[in-house]
């Protein structure tokens, strides 16, 4: 099930987790202490061009009656919503920018471009998200509520439908995500459903304003091309939702990202914070530019680790964070975008079924691990005094990345033992059956036998 005790699962000592929170507190310094002018000039710059890609798409979209005037303008309003949205609205309401003191850019001022308003997310997601993270019956990120993403949810019928689901949460994004952050602010402030209140009032007030920009005042803009502009609107809103959706599952729910038990914060220190952020989080293999449109969040393990920390810094720390990962040797959870993606879109397909139909253990299940997994593999027991910290033969630290590939040898090993065990069982039972066989044979031989004696 999910993991109880971080370090026994990472095979860590408290003095390693305590140095790791260390050196990752020094690398938090010295980003902070060199942000300045190449850092303010790149988000100006990235507003200016997600501006210039929302107005030239609007504009071509007047004559959005010719197939080629509709299809660069939705494709041009479509990378301006992502851009928007991953880039900009993400990373300003983390507070990556505040260090600017810009008005304009702050995560108290800015407001996205999303049916939800950005202070209903931040309380959501800041707060609740990035302080519980995958922490079960405390994170409500994990899996929004409804989606069964882990054995350690109890399997309803309900989950039947999850498939169908995840797929109209995938096209309804914005709403998915607006309608989540209203109720985890609501029971937070402790508000009645239907009270008319300033969460309500707020809720109603963006989302009736995005409806209407975007459905209404846009293409009633563009006069007799009214229903081609809405169409192109519709469009761009469902391709920003379906990529925002892809990134934030590639992130989030692949094979690796890892899900803790409550009973990991009660002595939780920074170390084991970072430590939590760093497994329970997975990054997607991407270039500059796919990297640009994920707001950086192909950088999911860093951004877990320093929220605030501006994403066009990602990429540079990514670098130190997989050095510490082969330093104390812990796996660095990534892979290309289509295989993290279809890992989480495995998952949400083989959870909606019940346990009695799954293969593997809870304790060792690709998409939920435990340290119980390694019972008979490494004492994890006592971690302090474990004989298998250091490599003989070249001196480097053993740790989790060596643990999981000893855990894979065992149970290839039981897989094949189990099958040994299956052919053998299939094999007596031949020879068996094969037995019987003889002593039927035999049987009805004396009978014919004895028959010809009598008639005889």
């Amino acid at each position: 099930m999910a993991i109880t005790d971080i370090r026994a699962y990472a095979h860590l000592t408290a003095e390693d987790v305590e140095a790791l929170g260390q050196e990752l507190d020094t690398l938090r310094r010295e980003v902070e202490q060199s942000l300045g002018e190449r850092d303010a000039r790149y988000i100006r710059r990235t507003i200016a061009a997600q501006r210039v890609l929302e107005i030239a798409g609007r504009l071509v979209l007047v004559g959005s009656r010719n197939r080629w005037a509709w299809l660069s303008g939705t494709a041009l309003l479509s990378l301006a919503k992502i851009v928007e949205n991953m880039e900009l609205g993400h990373n300003i309401s983390h507070g990556q920018w505040d260090w600017m003191n810009d008005p304009e850019i702050h995560s108290t001022t800015w407001e996205w471009d999303m049916t939800g308003p950005s202070a209903q997310w931040q309380t959501a997601h800041n707060y609740t998200h990035h302080t519980y993270t995958n922490i079960l019956g405390m994170d409500e990120d994990l899996g929004f509520n409804f989606l069964r993403m882990t054995r350690d949810n109890q399997w309803r019928p309900i989950h039947l439908a999850q498939p169908v689901s995840y797929l109209l949460l995938a096209s309804m994004f914005d709403w998915g995500i607006a309608l989540h952050d209203w109720k985890i602010q609501r029971d937070h402030a402790e508000v009645r459903l239907w009270d008319s209140s300033r969460h309500n009032l707020e809720f109603l007030r963006k989302a009736s304003r995005q409806l209407s920009k975007d459905f209404l005042i846009y293409p009633a803009l563009t006069g007799k091309n009214f229903k081609y502009t809405l169409a192109a609107n519709i469009t761009a809103n469902l391709i920003r939702n379906v990529w925002s959706n892809v990134v934030i599952f590639c992130g989030h729910f692949p094979d690796g990202a890892e899900k803790f038990s409550p009973d990991q914060l009660t002595t939780e220190t920074s170390g084991e914070w970072y430590l939590r952020q760093m497994l329970g989080s997975a990054n997607f293999t991407a270039g500059p530019v796919m990297g640009f449109m994920s707001g950086h969040l192909s950088h999911q393990i860093e951004h877990h680790m320093f929220p605030d920390l501006p994403s066009n810094r990602y990429p540079e720390i990514a670098r130190r964070v997989r050095e510490l990962c082969d330093k104390y040797d812990l796996p660095y959870t990534t892979g290309s975008l289509s295989k993290q993606y279809l890992l989480a879109f495995r998952t949400i397909h083989k959870l909606a079924l019940p346990d009695r139909f799954l293969r593997r253990t809870a304790d060792d299940a690709p998409e939920t691990s435990s340290e119980r997994k390694f019972a008979g593999v490494t004492s994890h027991a006592e971690p302090e005094n474990r004989p298998w910290s250091i490599d003989p033969a070249t001196g480097k630290r053993r740790g989790l990345r060596w643990a999981l590939h000893e855990a894979k040898i065992a149970l290839r090993a039981k897989a094949e033992q189990e099958k040994e065990m299956l052919r053998n069982a299939e094999r007596t039972l031949r020879a068996k059956a094969q037995q019987e066989k003889d002593l039927l044979r035999r049987a009805r031989h004396a009978l014919r036998k004895s028959q010809r004696s009598y008639s005889a």
